[in-house]
């Protein structure tokens, strides 16, 4: 029996490592000319970048992380998190409630007075159900953290208005601080959030594509590349999927791939599915990539929530992850920047991009332009699942439908949820013992 994955980014050779262990007869068709996705690397002039924006390896999964790391093997370093939040020319800790005394005195008092009263609405039971993203941002935080930097920051990276996006999704996301920690980083006693990431690895060698072609490594011919599935069709039991020249054909099929592709490949598709598909929200991002002279300042990533600053809503610093991604006496600096097709990013050339990024970060004080070595960007088209308000109601019509068809669905934009690489290694995973 054979298995037909669309889709040769982590979710899709992180399935065929596993099928192929347990002895699975496999084909991954990718249609790039090689495997990785958002997980692909550029190497250039001595400098690697990751192509879909920074990555690191981390996680609260033990079981994901070990696996990573064991894949991964010597080809690893591993960081302490030292992570920012640029505020008001400020580098605040991050997370910013853990960074409170390095406010304004009266940003710091906003701040921690607004998170005390909701606080305590939510004790006595008064703060209701938040209808949206915003709203739930105002209730868990207080309205201080949420318009100094929540509101702000998330807006930037979603492009998208926060009281239209659901709030579903965010619970066990992103953590809410014990009100003690609040209290004590307003003081300025030392506490720390997110500490599943305080320690993290990376590639030594090769940018985080190293991990896909860890995971590639024995699967050989069964990766396809340069296969781009045009047509889907389940004849006698058998699926054929075909590029317009070549037919592949298997009896299981899993879909890696984000579902706006997967719809058009098949015939007879309901028209109540393609509008659902079609009104399923999701951004964009180009990584804008910058090799300089000198050092960089010993951060892992700062956050950009001020719109008028940069377009950048992240930075990272790869030669801080890696001793091995930059020439000797060089540093690199990766911008992140979202936007949708038709919006005044989208219309940007990569020039224009690249150019904007370098005065903004010298602007911030990272960088010097007349340091600038080496320049590129990358655009990746699906980028980040946004979760509107009908988000809910359209994925249960597509779930139900390719269900039906036997069409299994694994990963970020073919299960079309926001997940990370070890999101994306775990559902792999689930998909496999499911199998087996």
């Amino acid at each position: 029996m054979r298995t037909l994955i669309l889709g040769g980014g982590l979710t899709g050779i992180t399935l065929a490592r596993l099928l192929q262990e347990r002895g699975h007869d496999l084909l991954v068709l990718e249609r790039e000319d090689r495997p990785g996705g958002l997980c692909r690397s550029r190497t250039g002039e001595g400098f690697t970048f990751d192509c879909g924006g920074s990555h690191i390896i981390f996680s609260r999964d033990a079981e994901v992380l070990e696996f990573m790391k064991r894949v991964l093997g010597e080809n690893q370093e591993t960081r302490a998190r030292n992570t920012k939040v640029f505020y008001r020319g400020i580098l605040v800790k991050y997370p910013f409630e853990n960074g409170l005394a390095q406010l304004p005195r009266e940003d710091c008092f906003f701040c921690l007075n607004e998170y005390i009263r909701a606080y305590i609405r939510r004790e006595k039971g008064e703060a209701g159900t938040p209808a949206n993203f915003r709203e739930w941002m105002y209730a868990t935080f207080g309205k201080g953290i949420a318009e100094l930097y929540l509101v702000p920051y998330n807006e930037k990276i979603w492009n998208f208005p926060t009281e239209r996006m659901s709030a579903h999704w965010v619970e066990g996301r992103v953590p809410v601080p014990p009100v003690e920690d609040v209290i004590k980083s307003a003081l300025g006693i030392e506490t720390e959030g997110y500490t599943h990431q305080s320690v993290f690895s990376y590639p030594a060698r090769g940018g985080i594509e190293a991990l896909v072609r860890a995971l590639s490594t024995g699967l050989g011919e069964r990766i396809v590349s340069g296969f781009r599935v045009r047509s889907l069709r389940n004849r006698n039991g058998i699926w054929e999927a075909g590029d317009g020249c070549r037919t592949l054909t298997g009896d299981r099929l899993i879909s890696t791939i984000p579902l706006h592709e997967l719809v058009a490949c098949l015939a007879d598709v309901p028209e109540e599915v393609k509008t659902a598909v079609g009104n399923l929200r999701y951004n964009s991002v180009a990584c804008i990539q910058i090799g300089i002279r000198g050092s960089v300042p010993p951060l892992s990533w700062v956050y950009i929530p001020d719109r008028d600053l940069s377009l950048a809503n992240r930075i990272s610093f790869p030669s801080n992850y890696s001793s091995h991604v930059a020439p000797e006496g060089c540093s690199s600096i990766l911008a992140e920047v979202t936007f949708n097709d038709g919006d005044p990013v989208s219309r940007m050339s990569d020039d224009e991009l690249a150019d904007h990024v370098i005065v903004s970060l010298e602007r911030m004080g990272f960088l010097s332009s007349d340091s600038v070595v080496y320049r590129a960007v990358d655009r990746q088209k699906y980028a980040y699942v946004v979760y509107d308000l009908d988000y809910q109601r359209n994925i249960r019509i597509v779930r139900d439908y390719f269900g039906d068809r036997g069409i299994t669905l694994v990963g970020r934009f073919s299960q079309f949820e926001y997940l990370n690489m070890d999101g994306c290694i775990r559902k792999a995973m689930e998909c496999v013992e499911e199998w087996t």
